[in-house]
């Protein structure tokens, strides 16, 4: 397959879920092997162009880990109960939020963390504030209990992605916070 032809042939709209649509798709943009592969070991995942589109890491993350980052999220849960609602927009209407057979354990919503989301799509804002989400008497526990899974997350754009890395830590020191 190649990616960078199928996303320009798919738009927001595109939600999988119309098989006419996918089986169009498909057959423009075949995935480039018979059936399906089975990856059952690390690897990196290349388009028709080299391009690479996943990577499969396995234990990547040991149960330590995947336990600190399940007790981070549940320290999420009153913001993202909050984040829903019946007349919510695409990213918090709670129509969009498949009450699945199966409850993993987590909390439907849509929070952002990102410093400065707000004021990106604003003009006229003066300073740089922290996520409406990490306001409030929990943030310095949510924090302190997101910072090593965070860490991680960035050893893993270093490698996987070293130009957006570097372009996240040049916007960090000129915000002079």
């Amino acid at each position: 397959m190649d990616i960078a032809r199928y996303s320009k042939l798919i738009s927001p709209k595109d939600t999988g879920n119309n098989e006419h649509r996918e089986a169009r798709l498909l057959e423009r943009c075949p995935p480039g092997h018979e059936g399906k592969r089975l990856v059952d070991e690390p690897a990196i995942i290349l388009d028709a162009s080299g391009a690479i589109i996943a990577w499969y890491l396995p234990d990547a993350l040991t149960d330590t880990t995947q336990k600190e980052i399940k007790e981070a999220t549940d320290l999420l849960a009153p913001s993202l109960e909050k984040s829903v609602r019946a007349d919510g927009n695409w990213r918090t209407n709670q129509r969009l939020f498949n009450q699945g057979s199966e409850d993993v354990g987590a909390t439907p919503g849509c929070i952002n963390l990102s410093p400065a989301w707000f004021q990106q799509g604003h003009e006229n804002v003066s300073d740089p504030e922290v996520s409406a989400s990490l306001k409030g008497p929990s943030c310095e526990n949510i924090l302190k209990a997101i910072a090593r899974p965070a860490a991680i997350a960035s050893v893993a754009l270093r490698v996987m992605h070293p130009e957006q890395y570097w372009a996240g830590l040049r916007t960090l020191s000129t915000l002079e916070i």
